[in-house]
């Protein structure tokens, strides 16, 4: 893993996984000018003018005023060239602590990756553009709610990922964006435990891979609790949803079992298999039914379907 030393001259250096020191991360949206591992390891005076540049100067010294000695910043730690690079960091992200620049009503709270890099970290740092303490994650943690509907508890680390519905983390990032479409599924392969590779170009078909990999290691029927209204029999869809703006009304989906060990089901070669009730509905068994699905709304304490 490559590093910044925040002492200048700021270099580059590497460590294997047993001897990482402590450092911080920059969470960050990118912007014009930032600088890549190519032009950090071949710095010249040009490079150093750059906007990115100094946006890493800064950070590093406000890490080296914290007693860090390094930090990671994403845009020149890692070798974009390589892809196997590439995907090793992200498929790792999520266990990275972090320090941020953003100011409260920041478009950062709109991308998708920050959403990881905000839950991730034991401690999280909110810096104004000097640089300067806004607060923690967990004295902010009222607006934080307010601006992003992620629960109080998570931010105070009272509870764990693990704790919430499929359905809600998914609200979590159905109203985040990300520049490649891909990236809205790999953005969320830390929030839901899962690895993938990596593969550029597929487009809508990485939000499917993650639903499938979801499905591996869990029986959260809430997966399919999202909603739609462009679905129609014209415009028919499967069981599995196309995008996390699918689930944006489902912040307050619980699972629900029928039975003591939850009703298990599974990805096959064929579809999905679930054994569930069918309720027909109207007097042609041909034209509608309902499934009954294992979850319900915590607000009216009722199934749904």
């Amino acid at each position: 893993m490559r590093l910044i030393r925040t002492k200048r001259p700021l270099e580059l250096q590497e460590f294997t996984e047993n001897e990482l020191p402590k450092y911080a991360i920059l969470s960050h949206r990118w912007e014009k000018e930032e600088v890549t591992f190519q032009e950090m390891i071949h710095i010249d005076e040009k490079i150093r003018s750059k906007a990115g540049y100094k946006k890493i100067e800064r950070f590093c010294a406000r890490a080296h005023r914290d007693d860090l000695e390094y930090a990671w910043v994403d845009t020149c730690c890692i070798n974009k060239e390589s892809s196997a690079e590439l995907s090793e960091a992200i498929n790792s992200m999520f266990r990275c602590d972090a320090k941020f620049e953003t100011i409260e009503h920041s478009a950062w709270f709109q991308r998708g990756w920050t959403l990881q890099e905000l839950l991730a970290p034991r401690e999280v740092y909110f810096l104004d553009s000097d640089w300067s303490d806004m607060g923690t994650r967990a004295t902010l943690c009222y607006w934080i709610n307010r601006i992003t509907g992620i629960d109080e508890s998570i931010l105070l680390r009272h509870s764990r990922l693990q704790d919430f519905s499929i359905a809600k983390r998914m609200s979590w990032a159905s109203r985040r964006h990300t520049t490649r479409i891909e990236d809205v599924a790999y953005c969320l392969m830390g929030i839901f435990d899962v690895n993938m590779p990596l593969l550029y170009g597929e487009g809508e078909k990485a939000f499917t891979r993650l639903q499938e990999q979801i499905m591996k290691d869990s029986d959260d029927q809430t997966l399919f609790a999202w909603e739609n209204e462009d679905i129609s029999e014209s415009n028919p869809s499967g069981l599995l949803a196309r995008s996390p703006v699918d689930f944006t009304s489902c912040s307050d989906i619980v699972p629900y079992s029928f039975s003591n060990n939850g009703t298990p089901f599974a990805l096959t070669n064929r579809g999905i298999r679930l054994h569930l009730p069918l309720i027909l509905v109207g007097q042609d068994p041909e034209e509608t039914a309902m499934l009954i699905l294992e979850w319900f709304r915590r607000v009216g304490i009722t199934k749904n379907s």
